[in-house]
C-alpha cells in the first residue's frame, strides 16, 4: 500500500513538475519581444491584416486563457500549427523529429552507462595504481571538455584526417546509418561517460571497505563472484541515480550535437523555432522534453526498490 502511494505521490508531484516548465516555457514566451502576427503578415501588411492573423492565432485573447486552452490541448497531443513553412502541425513535426533524438539520447545512455560503470569498477579494484589514475585523467577531460571543442576534433580526426566516418547527416545517405551516428553518440556520451565513472569508482571504493565484502572474502568467496555479485550490486545504486539525471543532459545536450552534425531532432527544431520565433514549436518540443526527461526519473525510482530491497522494504 505504501510502495503504490509513494509512487502515486511520484507520479503527481511529475505532473506538477510538467505543468511548471510548460508554464514557465509559455510565460517566457509572452515576455519574449516580438509580435508573432506582425512577423506572419510581413512589414508592409495593413493593421486589418494584422488584427485578422492576430484573431486566427488567438493573440487578441489574454495570456491565461491562451495558457489554459494550450494545457488543455497539448493533454489531447494538439500543439497547434508552426507558423513557417508549409505551416503543418506541430504533432507531425514532433513525430518525424523524436525518433532520432531519442535513438541519439538512447544509444549515447548505454555507450555512458556501460563504460562508466566498467571504468568506474577497475578504478575502485585498483584504488591509487595506475590503473585509477588513467582513470581519473580520463573521466577528468570527460567532464572540462565541452562538445563544441570535441565536435570538431572529431570531424578533423575520424572524417578529414582519418576519411572513415562521414560528417553529418544526410537524407541520401550512401553508408549505413550507425555510421553517421558513432561521432554524436560518441560526443554526447563523453560528459555522462566520465560522471558515472566517477560516482562508480567513490562508491566501489566505499563498498570494499564495508563489513559484509571482508566476511564473504574470509570465507573464500571467488573474486569475481565478489566483485560482481557482493560488491557492485551495492555500489551501482548511486549510478543508477545518475543514469536518470544525466539523462536531463543528454536531451538538452543533443540540441548543441544535432545542430552541429544536421541531424534531423528535436533539438535542432527548436534552435531553429527560436531563431524563427516560432512559438507553437518551440513549446512543444519544451513540453516534450520535459516529459521525457520526467518519465525516464520516474522509471529510475521503480527500478531502484528492485534492486535494492533497503529501498523496497522501506516503502513497503
Amino acid at each position: 500500500m505504501r510502495l503504490a502511494k509513494a509512487l502515486f505521490l511520484r507520479l503527481l508531484f511529475g505532473l506538477l513538475s510538467l505543468l511548471f516548465i510548460s508554464f514557465v516555457t509559455f510565460v517566457a514566451n509572452e515576455a519574449a519581444p516580438g509580435d508573432a502576427a506582425l512577423v506572419l503578415a510581413g512589414e508592409k501588411a495593413s493593421p486589418e491584416t494584422i488584427a485578422r492573423i492576430r484573431h486566427n492565432l488567438g493573440l487578441d485573447q489574454p495570456w491565461p486563457a491562451r495558457y489554459v486552452r494550450y494545457v488543455g490541448h497539448a493533454a489531447r497531443g494538439d500543439f497547434g500549427t508552426s507558423y513557417y513553412g508549409i505551416k503543418e502541425p506541430v504533432s507531425d513535426i514532433l513525430a518525424r523529429n523524436l525518433p532520432m533524438t531519442i535513438r541519439l539520447a538512447t544509444s549515447a545512455i548505454l555507450l555512458a552507462s556501460i563504460i562508466g560503470i566498467l571504468l568506474g569498477t577497475l578504478a575502485g579494484l585498483y584504488h591509487n595504481r595506475f590503473a585509477d589514475r588513467s582513470v581519473l585523467i580520463f573521466s577528468t577531460l570527460g567532464v572540462t571538455l565541452p562538445n563544441f571543442v570535441l565536435g570538431p576534433l572529431f570531424v578533423y580526426i575520424f572524417s578529414l584526417q582519418l576519411n572513415r566516418l562521414p560528417q553529418t547527416w544526410s537524407y541520401d545517405r550512401p553508408l549505413p546509418d550507425w555510421m553517421y551516428l558513432i561521432m554524436p553518440v560518441a560526443l554526447l556520451a563523453m560528459r555522462p561517460t566520465a560522471l558515472l565513472t566517477r560516482l562508480t569508482r567513490a562508491s566501489m571504493i566505499d563498498t570494499l571497505q564495508q563489513e559484509f565484502i571482508r566476511t564473504a572474502t574470509a570465507k573464500g568467496v571467488p573474486r569475481g563472484r565478489l566483485v560482481f555479485r557482493h560488491a557492485l550490486r551495492n555500489a551501482i545504486l548511486p549510478s543508477i541515480t545518475a543514469i536518470g539525471t544525466s539523462c536531463g543532459y543528454l536531451l538538452t545536450g543533443s540540441f548543441v550535437v544535432e545542430r552541429f552534425f544536421i541531424l534531423p531532432g528535436i533539438g535542432r527544431e527548436t534552435i531553429e523555432a527560436i531563431q524563427q520565433g516560432n512559438l507553437p514549436v518551440i513549446q512543444a518540443c519544451v513540453f516534450v522534453t520535459g516529459a521525457m526527461f520526467i518519465g525516464i526519473n520516474l522509471l529510475v525510482d521503480l527500478i531502484l526498490p528492485m534492486l535494492d530491497p533497503r529501498i523496497r522494504e522501506s516503502q513497503v
